[in-house]
């Protein structure tokens, strides 16, 4: 307790990762170097159309260099990295499998099928079940969002861009970027997850119908309140900041993006301090 009688409170000891996604336009290896700069506990490396994203081996030197744990890898399963790795979404998958394990790397997070990827669609949750049964990688379906046309929403997803709701996978990486625009309510989102939210992209966003991942506290999502909640069940995750600084001005500004980014979450990653019972020993 504190002197005031307050609860004391514990800090969570779950990481907070960077996603190199969020140095765009600048390279992988920038965000190995700003993570380390900045104070991040590790990177999410996101696999696009950076060479050095695609090469795991350059992603190790990078990490050894910098002394930046690996924390995920991020499946190329963007429209513009669809022939990244393969055209086979199968073998990205397994390519995602063997970097993760090469790099100790805790998580591949991966996005549900586009609905003109037809047979993968059909097979894709026995399929993730069966490869998360052959590895201590975990494989974490991220939740996506609707597009709007026309005033009518149509998904580009199958079976839906809402993975928590409609499929029993074992984990699920809560995006709150993507909880904006489907306009979904992310602490309910959060609390269906449940004990299967293993991995968190946090962001920000207003609602408009655009992915924005803005700077967490900088738009109308309860970033803090998820925060406070993984910390409160002792979230063993990882918190990774997805933010966009392609508007930042110089590398000045985007640092300060970044710094701020992560003070917000350690800020908020607390929990009350729970006090020991009388009976237990020192």
């Amino acid at each position: 307790m504190r002197p005031d009688g307050s609860p004391a409170l514990q800090p969570s000891g779950a990481k907070v990762g960077l996603s190199t996604a969020s140095v765009y336009p600048e390279s992988t290896a920038v965000a190995f170097e700003l993570a380390a700069k900045v104070g991040y506990d590790g990177v999410e490396v996101m696999v696009w159309t950076d060479p050095v994203s695609q090469d795991p081996y350059a992603l190790q030197r990078l990490s050894q260099h910098y002394q930046v744990p690996i924390l995920a890898v991020h499946s190329p399963c963007l429209i513009v990295t669809q022939r990244v790795w393969s055209t086979d979404p199968w073998v990205r998958l397994q390519k995602a499998q063997f970097a993760a394990e090469l790099l100790g790397a805790q998580t591949v997070v991966v996005h549900p099928p586009f609905r003109w990827q037809r047979d993968y669609a059909r097979h894709f949750r026995k399929g993730i079940q069966r490869m998360a049964g052959e590895t201590d990688v975990r494989f974490a379906v991220e939740n996506m969002f609707p597009l709007r046309v026309r005033g009518r929403e149509v998904s580009a997803y199958q079976p839906s861009w809402d993975v928590a709701a409609d499929e029993p996978y074992r984990d699920f990486t809560l995006d709150l970027s993507h909880s904006a625009v489907s306009k979904s309510d992310a602490l309910d989102m959060l609390e269906t997850m449940g004990d299967r939210l293993t991995h968190l992209h946090i962001a920000d966003g207003t609602g408009l119908p655009k992915d924005e991942h803005l700077v967490p506290g900088r738009g109308t999502q309860p970033c803090a309140e998820v925060l406070e909640r993984l910390a409160a069940r002792r979230f063993d995750g990882h918190v990774i900041v997805e933010i966009n600084t392609r508007r930042a001005l110089d590398r000045a500004e985007r640092e300060a993006d970044l710094a701020e980014a992560l003070a917000y979450c350690r800020l908020h990653l607390v929990a009350p301090q729970v006090a020991p019972h009388p009976g237990d020993r020192a």
